[in-house]
């Protein structure tokens, strides 16, 4: 078999915020081939980093070594409709299974708010969305098989190499090449996002109620006011349907604010203004949305932007957000675009999850690159990330943060036994890159 590996190929992320200009790019279509690129990777003493979608808004995706995009590993290995469980290549996007899955009348219980992203990369990042009864996304996995730096297979579930197992579901992409994974789905279900218009202090105040009232409740806050909009999503029997509006959806939630965010570059004062304008817009009235799951779960993630998300113990949410409140109210020159988004998820066991052993919070924070200009966002940044430290925060993996293995020793109780692991299946570091190396050295 020869090797075909692309030379002077550019990666960027989605947000184009970070990339990298690896020596060799490879789209491999069976497992043969990956075992040559190890080979070759391991002849030449070359680093391998795998990729999926691209969808990470930090460098850990990028490599100057080898790069192994997984896209055409795509297809749905076995539907087993009786435990309803679902096998696919590692490669395949969300959006694509969630088509497949449809078919059989299965769906999977939670999504993140992005479809084009790979199965691998979604759980080895930790992706996430809301609902307190429901964890990130690597609680859905049931079983994976693993390509480890040697070349050897191995097969990892709750039974089979279960230490292995716990460690790969979220495994940052540096335990070896993720080959299939298989899901625990449920059946088919839509649901009515109803979406409504509230205030910070009523929400922080009766976030217990909320998180009871809803089976997926999230919410967003818009900085420089005390507007919050409300969105629960749960289960309903009601046929498709839809009260929002395409116009002002679009031609004004993205072609007026994207003009207006160019223009506040200039007038940084105007954020405040933006973000009160866009709520009274697009927010003040209640919308009610009907339709199958995984088209609610997905929503559109606007423009270029750059984005933190950490998840904090849930009993610290309203201290954080007040206190995040607090120094922008105090630092009239740091600005915050609109949402601050404000999720929840359940604990679980997996060695590096946000959620180990706690309910969580995640508060993502977010500024857009209107037009792709970058936007002065330092003392905002390191500003949530001194609350979020003191909260006793954990920072989500696929997003940038200024973390280090320090840092992270102290945050994860297991951080040590992932390590161990990590050293036992990949002890020259092949899967390492610049970004890993932060987090282990």
């Amino acid at each position: 078999m020869t090797l075909h590996g692309q030379g002077g190929f550019k990666f960027q992320n989605w947000a184009r915020t970070y990339g990298s200009s690896p020596e060799l790019y490879f789209q491999p279509t069976s497992v043969e081939e990956i075992k040559e690129i190890l080979d070759l990777a391991r002849q030449r003493s070359k680093r391998v980093k795998v990729v999926g979608g691209g969808h990470s808004p930090s460098d850990i995706a990028c490599t100057d070594d080898f790069m192994v995009q997984m896209g055409k590993m795509n297809k749905i290995l076995k539907v087993d409709e009786e435990k309803r469980q679902v096998m696919v290549e590692a490669g395949i996007l969300l959006s694509d299974l969630n088509v497949e899955l449809s078919k059989s009348g299965l769906a999977l219980a939670n999504l993140g708010a992005v479809s084009d992203v790979a199965a691998a990369g979604v759980i080895g990042t930790g992706t996430h969305n809301t609902g307190i009864k429901h964890g990130i996304l690597p609680t859905q996995v049931v079983a994976l098989t693993l390509l480890t730096a040697s070349g050897e297979i191995l097969e990892c579930s709750e039974s089979i190499n279960a230490e292995i197992f716990q460690a790969a579901r979220l495994h940052l992409g540096c335990l070896g090449v993720v080959l299939t994974i298989t899901f625990q789905c449920v059946p088919e279900f839509y649901l009515l996002e109803t979406t409504f218009p509230s205030t910070l202090q009523e929400v922080l105040d009766n976030l217990d109620s909320h998180l009871r009232r809803s089976e997926y409740f999230r919410f967003l806050w818009f900085p420089h006011s005390e507007n919050v909009s409300v969105i629960y999503q749960d289960h309903t029997n009601k046929p498709p349907s839809s009260s929002a509006n395409w116009f002002w959806d679009y031609a004004a939630g993205y072609y007026l604010l994207e003009f207006l965010l160019w223009i506040s570059t200039f007038l940084p004062s105007l954020v405040c203004w933006i973000n009160r304008f866009f709520f009274w817009l697009l927010f003040k009235g209640k919308v009610e949305h009907v339709d199958l799951s995984y088209k609610i779960f997905n929503y559109e993630c606007r423009f270029r932007q750059h984005v933190q998300d950490w998840a904090i113990p849930i009993e610290k949410t309203k201290g954080a957000l007040l206190e995040l409140k607090a120094v922008l109210e105090n630092n009239p020159k740091v600005v915050a675009h609109y949402p601050v988004e404000v999720r929840f998820a359940r604990g679980d066991d997996i060695l590096l999850s946000p959620c180990f052993q706690r309910d969580s919070c995640y508060m993502n924070i977010i500024m857009y690159r209107p037009y792709g200009k970058d936007v002065p966002r330092l003392d905002y940044w390191l500003a949530y990330e001194s609350i979020m430290k003191k909260a006793g925060g954990r920072p989500h993996w696929a997003k940038a943060h200024t973390c280090t293995r320090k840092d992270f020793e102290k945050m994860y109780p297991s951080f040590r036994k992932f390590c161990t692991i990590r050293e036992e299946l990949d002890p020259t570091g092949m899967f390492l890159n610049t970004y890993l190396e932060k987090v282990f050295y």
